[in-house]
């Protein structure tokens, strides 16, 4: 179909007519119209109207590497010419496959050897469930099948994945969701945190675990589940003495880790996984999003040794995968999206560089007369606006506060996302010190305009 001189009109009729759009409110869309996105070069996007927007998300917390990157296109078209497609099942694979496993081996966190391809976070995490509880059976401990997740937490959106997460609407919406999960507390601070310490909360909220493994039975619990940082929880950034206590009541209980790092891996944090930034050893970590920067659709599993080699030793045929598991195209565009991460020092910048700047810009709209808390590592960020700074109390109508500051931000040029009352950032990992600041600027104007409507400033 021919997409050039269509009017927004057109798109929006026909998107109007056909198009289901995912966690959408579909009735309130049509009838205001989509935004239709026509192109999009480094951080910034355009839409029919030809207006520029500055993609303070990288896509959906994804286009790490930028827009507009002809390399990760070479790459796909030349994977395309010569094999754009053959499965990974029939004792077959294919060279990049094959060679992003090598690489991926390679950069995560030592024991992670082994990798098992999907296509979405969502998927991940689905083969996530099915590997745990296929290591306990082989290990001869069926009754392990439990998986504690906690409130909160974003897993993907298929039956598994939801039913894992911790959103409430998404349960409510899907009756009955997979038996043998359970959820503890979040370790937001500055919402549950009362007159704790930060380190005081973060004990509290991963001594939580322990006291859901005493109740469920230690016996029965398979493995703990969790973002390094929760991501469309709103950016939650756990205290410092959170993930050391959660690490050492899996090992005290012998039960998986599992760190999902869909959002966090790929240099979002300033280092190659969240799991670094925060010290966690997983058994398992789920990947997506940074993976390939989103230019195709790709994830992985990581498997620990201890589970490769107990489901390899011991389970024979395992009775699951995808179509499109190791795409070819797909690990080829994979491939050179790392290739640039590492020979451009783009996850070292965000380290050393562009994500002290960020955070530190950042931290200046805790001024800001709406604004609670800031909080966030690299290239990723969250800040709470609250009714009452010196007490932390939160607006009742959260999520509604949250959509005004969207909405200003829809009509200034700026995507930043609201999860609630938190107003989330996570833009492309290759972004400039002047386009952070130009970022910070429009952040700052539509938080003006959202505390002029509240009656706050």
């Amino acid at each position: 179909m021919n997409h050039i001189n269509k009017s927004t009109e057109y798109w929006q009729e026909l998107d109007r007519a056909h198009h289901l759009h995912p966690f959408t409110d579909t009735k309130s869309l049509n009838e205001k119209g989509t935004r239709v996105i026509t192109k999009a070069d480094g951080i910034y996007l355009w839409d029919s109207d030809g207006n520029r927007v500055l993609d303070g998300m990288a896509g959906l917390w994804c286009v790490n590497i930028g827009y507009g990157r002809k390399e990760l296109v070479d790459a796909a078209q030349r994977q395309m010419l010569e094999l754009p497609y053959y499965n990974t099942f029939f004792q077959t694979t294919n060279a990049p496959a094959t060679e992003l496993s090598q690489v991926l081996a390679e950069i995560t966190p030592e024991g992670l050897n082994r990798v098992f391809f999907a296509n979405s976070g969502s998927e991940a995490v689905d083969t996530v469930i099915r590997l745990v509880r296929r290591y306990w059976q082989v290990e001869g401990q069926p009754e392990r099948n439990v998986i504690i997740s906690r409130n909160n937490a974003y897993h993907g959106s298929t039956v598994a994945g939801a039913s894992l997460g911790g959103m409430d609407p998404m349960h409510e919406q899907s009756g009955l969701m997979m038996p043998g999960i359970e959820h503890i507390m979040q370790p937001y601070w500055y919402k549950d945190g009362g007159d704790l310490t930060p380190d005081e909360f973060g004990l509290k909220a991963a001594q939580a675990l322990e006291e859901r493994i005493q109740e469920v039975g230690p016996e029965k619990v398979a493995a703990f589940i969790g973002e390094p940082i929760q991501g469309a929880g709103g950016v939650i950034v756990p205290p410092e003495t959170y993930w050391p206590e959660i690490q050492r009541i899996c090992e005290k209980y012998n039960i998986l880790l599992v760190a999902d790092e869909v959002i966090c891996g790929f240099g979002r944090t300033g280092n190659w996984f969240g799991s670094e930034t925060f010290g966690i050893k997983p058994d398992l970590m789920s990947m997506a999003k940074g993976m390939s920067s989103g230019y195709l659709p790709i994830s992985a599993v990581m498997v620990g040794d201890r589970v490769a080699n107990s489901l390899i030793e011991k389970s024979g045929e395992f009775y699951h995968g995808y179509t499109y598991s190791g795409h070819p195209a797909a690990c080829a565009v994979a491939l050179e999206n790392i290739r640039l991460l590492r020979e451009e020092g783009i996850v070292d910048r965000v380290r050393d560089e562009t994500g002290p700047y960020f955070q530190k810009r950042l931290r200046e709209l805790e001024d800001h007369p709406l604004i609670g808390e800031v909080v966030g590592y690299g290239m990723v960020a969250g800040m709470v606006m609250v009714k009452n700074k010196e007490t932390r109390e939160l607006f009742e109508n959260g999520s509604e506060v949250g959509n005004i500051c969207r909405d200003h931000c829809f009509n200034n040029g700026l995507i930043m996302r609201a999860c609630g009352d938190r107003m989330v950032l996570s833009p492309p990992l290759v972004m400039t010190k002047a386009e952070i600041d130009e970022l910070l600027e429009k952040v700052k104007y539509c938080l003006d305009l959202t505390a002029k409507d509240l009656g706050k400033l």
